[in-house]
């Protein structure tokens, strides 16, 4: 029996080379931020596995970090050319006032404990400051990203290839708990559940 790579599956889904990597990275955060949740977490880490080294985390980070904003701009232009009715204006504003901030800050928050799907929308509804707001949005996925191809990275160069891809894949499941985790106990300390 062979052991499963997930670099090998990622290069024989998407064309075998570097560039069919990042237009996956690409379209996972680009649906992530503007249809429906994507667990850009796993995809990420699944492109660092594909090729684990520096250059290629950088790409992939700017990658990701294009389609978030893009995704996000794409979102809150829409939403701000539409005519949102008063009652889902209302409904969201009272959202965003349970949680832990009120203001584009909580985009940041958003990064560790997402509570905030469609950022675009939010941020067209509540008014907030678009640069200010995609300032965040770059910080947060400067942060975790950056943090999860570094991570990835370590642990090429220390382990196993085998065994760097069982770390990183069970560092992104850590991740990915502690996101709903957090979230939980968040809205439930402002009564949301």
């Amino acid at each position: 029996m062979t052991d499963f790579n997930i670099g090998e599956w990622i290069y024989g889904v998407f064309g075998g080379n570097e560039l069919g990597v990042l237009l996956c990275i690409f379209l996972i955060f680009m649906l992530d931020a503007v249809m429906f949740p994507t667990l850009p977490e796993v995809f990420f880490a699944m492109g660092v596995m594909y090729r684990p080294d520096l250059a290629f985390g950088v790409e992939l980070l700017l990658v990701a970090i294009i389609a978030e904003i893009a995704g996000t701009l794409a979102l809150y232009l829409v939403v701000s050319r539409v005519r949102v009715p008063a009652r889902i204006e209302r409904l969201v504003g009272k959202y965003v006032g349970f949680l832990v901030l009120g203001d584009e800050r909580l985009l940041l928050v958003n990064r560790i404990a997402p509570m905030i799907p469609f950022a675009g929308a939010f941020i067209s509804i509540m008014k907030w400051d678009i640069k200010k707001s995609l300032a965040y949005i770059l910080l947060g996925c400067v942060l975790k990203y950056g943090a999860i191809a570094i991570l990835s990275g370590f642990f090429y160069s220390y382990f196993s290839s085998g065994t760097a891809q069982t770390v990183t894949i069970v560092m992104i499941a850590i991740v990915i708990a502690a996101s709903v985790a957090s979230s939980l106990v968040m809205s439930k300390r402002k009564g949301l559940r």
